[in-house]
């Protein structure tokens, strides 16, 4: 590891103790990701984003401290400091990917993360979700919520980027009329909010931790629809735990596209690509 004089120099003025290598970490899509090396024998991550959106890292250090709240809950990595411009974790070892026990106790983690729940739907301040603002202010049920804060904002973003077809955009309008009759009643769950596999660390102590949360009060099926849109290893065992803890709501399954609908919409905004295509498709299921 050499030392990059900057990020060294900005980690020690907030960590108070000497930087003595640092190395560059792949996969970051949003902010620069380092490593480091401290004096003290520490290892730590520190992902830095020059002029970063106001609250942008304050949000994530705030959910992060949400979901670590709960007992038995997901782990997270430790937060061992923060400023406007950057955040720095403590290090996750990568590890395997393979112990089925690791995606059991995952599962059984999450429920237990979700079963903390929220004071309503939404959060007391906005979030993000990658870049793009993630409006959280709460609504009197979740199918209000889940239409008025999440899939409305993100359609009409897609259809000013030229994200989404306007055939698409009807069909997931029309979803949106139906969301009332579509969701099942339960109480507010205390969601990631973002947990595709790229935020779910495998690491060496046979723990799969969670990082960069979207954190907010929403319906439990939302973190495991987005588990289902992207793949995680083991996740049949993952659900499997879960349901053993917390049992599902009948017909989850069938509603899980109903709830992919939002972070293909985000994904549209963000990448164009044919996510706005997909979100028209799952969502011609429903109407």
């Amino acid at each position: 590891m050499a030392r990059q004089p900057l990020v060294a120099r900005r980690a020690e003025e907030l960590l108070g103790s000497s930087v003595v290598a640092t190395s560059p970490v792949a996969g970051g899509d949003i902010a620069t990701a380092t490593r480091l090396r401290l004096s003290s024998g520490q290892t730590a991550l520190m992902k830095t984003l020059p002029h970063a959106p106001e609250g942008f890292f304050e949000a994530e250090v705030a959910g992060l401290a949400w979901l670590d709240e709960v007992e038995g809950g997901v782990p997270v990595p430790e937060v061992l400091a923060a400023a406007s411009d950057c955040v720095i974790l403590a290090w996750v070892e990568p590890g395997s990917k393979t112990p089925v026990e690791a995606a059991a106790t995952f599962g059984q983690q999450l429920a237990a993360t979700h079963a903390a729940g929220a004071d309503g739907w939404g959060l007391d301040h906005d979030g993000f979700i990658g870049r793009l603002p993630l409006p959280n202010r709460t609504a009197g049920s979740w199918a209000e919520f889940y239409a008025v804060r999440r899939v409305l904002p993100y359609l009409k973003l897609a259809r000013d980027r030229g994200a989404i077809a306007d055939s698409d955009a009807a069909a997931v309008e029309a979803v949106v009329g139906r969301l009332t009759d579509l969701l099942p009643d339960e109480a507010p769950a205390r969601l990631h909010g973002d947990l595709w596999n790229g935020n779910c660390l495998w690491g060496q102590d046979g723990v799969i931790h969670v990082i960069d949360p979207a954190a907010y009060g929403g319906h439990r099926e939302v973190d495991l629809a987005m588990l289902h849109l992207f793949g995680l290893t083991h996740l049949p065992r993952v659900v499997a735990a879960y349901d053993e803890v917390a049992p599902l709501a009948e017909g989850w399954e069938d509603r899980l596209g109903v709830h992919q609908l939002f972070p293909l919409l985000v994904h549209a905004c963000m990448f164009g690509g044919g996510y706005g295509a997909r979100a028209g498709t799952i969502a011609a299921r429903y109407t």
